[in-house]
């Protein structure tokens, strides 16, 4: 093995290693949520608008990270994200014990998400860049990283909660020691190819590129494909089956657990026969599980379809960020672009399917899913890139 050969290994395991801190932070938070209503005495609504904060300080961060990594390179705005994303949670954590402010955490949470969203456009960026420069199809397993990272936050934040841990310590101690640990392992990221001569107005420049905007507006509707099934899978069935909330909870561990699968696996049929054909089956396959959940009937046909759903689900995100950042020099304003359309799924998705979901019921809202996904695959083509292997430095 070459040292280029050893940079680029040690990058695409400084990547990982970044997909899957970003993941076991935000679930670290996300575990502590029903305890984080109880302090500050909030409502479902009000939580909900707390909850909108980080989605807010993501989207605000999203536009313009692009040309900050054309600028400063993404190990420097890694770093930064992640300083960011750490300072905000903790003055979350504070905010809601011993402040009690919901303002404050609030505050917290916006910066929270600020950094994470240029954490998460850096590490993509990088990504792609470690994808073009081994010459196969990675990203998916990146993302898969991230679902890794959530399960064991999820599972450290639960072994928290019934042991006592305070809120506060646990959300501290968590993210300060992803950042030491993100900040150690990111040394291994690689220089970008940039065209220097094109300064940062090519970062704005993107937002005019039919194609980027074509991707964009793809895995938009595949991140609501995602995301619908974070955020009402398990009320659906429970709502539309009358089960018991556990169902409905193993319900959405058969959905994240498939569609970890699928980002595992999925590298090997994108590589055999290509990001628009694959893409184009998964959404077919997401469309299949979408109806055998609603009209399946009994809970059996449901497994299935959950899982048919998770699968479809898996490659939509990793895919769309690869296509975004095939072409080295204008990856990052790229990729910046894809996620901000993209990451608007987070903020539209949620208020949508509830309001149809008032109207129509909680299960049958989740057919959404399958309307969207239809004009989605018109969409497709956008995907197929053209492989640049650039040698490593």
């Amino acid at each position: 093995m070459t040292v280029a050969d050893s940079r680029v290994l040690a990058a695409r395991n400084a990547v990982a290693v970044s997909f899957v801190l970003n993941g076991f932070c935000f679930s670290s938070w996300a575990a502590r949520i029903p305890e984080v209503r109880t302090e500050l005495s909030l409502s479902n609504g009000r939580l909900g608008l707390l909850l909108l904060c980080i989605a807010a300080g993501s989207l605000l961060a999203l536009p313009t990270t692009g040309g900050a990594i054309q600028r400063w390179g993404t190990l420097a705005l890694m770093r930064g994200g992640g300083v960011m994303a750490a300072l905000g949670m903790c003055v979350a954590a504070l905010g809601v014990a011993p402040a009690g402010s919901a303002t404050l955490a609030a505050v917290g949470l916006f910066g929270y998400g600020l950094g994470i969203g240029v954490w998460d456009v850096a590490m993509n960026v990088e990504g792609a860049d470690v994808e073009r420069r081994l010459g196969r199809t990675v990203m998916p397993r990146f993302h898969a990283g991230f679902s890794f990272g959530t399960m064991a936050g999820a599972g450290l934040g639960a072994l928290t909660v019934a042991v006592g841990v305070p809120l506060t310590v646990h959300l501290i101690v968590v993210v300060l020691a992803s950042l030491a640990y993100l900040t150690w392992s990111s040394s291994s990221f690689l220089p970008l190819l940039q065209d220097a001569s094109e300064g940062n107005g090519s970062a704005w420049g993107a937002w005019l590129e039919p194609r980027t905007l074509l991707l964009g507006v793809m895995v938009l509707a595949l991140a609501v494909t995602e995301g619908t099934a974070n955020d009402w899978l398990a009320v659906a069935l429970v709502d539309g089956y009358d089960t018991a909330h556990w169902v409905g909870v193993a319900g959405f561990a058969l959905f994240v657990t498939a569609m970890t699968a699928g980002r595992l696996l999925g590298p090997v049929f994108l590589d055999r026969f290509g990001p628009a054909s694959v893409l184009l089956a998964t959404m077919v396959v997401a469309i299949v599980g979408v109806l055998l959940i609603v009209y399946g009937g009994n809970l059996v046909v449901v497994a299935l379809g959950i899982g048919l759903w998770g699968i479809g689900a898996s490659l939509g995100f990793p895919v769309g960020m690869s296509a975004a950042g095939s072409d080295p020099v204008h990856a990052a304003a790229r990729v910046s672009v894809v996620s901000t359309i993209g990451y608007a799924a987070f903020l539209a998705g949620p208020p949508l399917l509830g309001f149809v979901a008032d109207r129509v019921g909680t299960l049958h809202a989740l057919l959404v899913v399958a309307a969207l996904l239809v004009p989605a695959m018109v969409l497709v083509p956008a995907a197929r890139r053209q492989q640049q292997v650039v040698p490593a430095r």
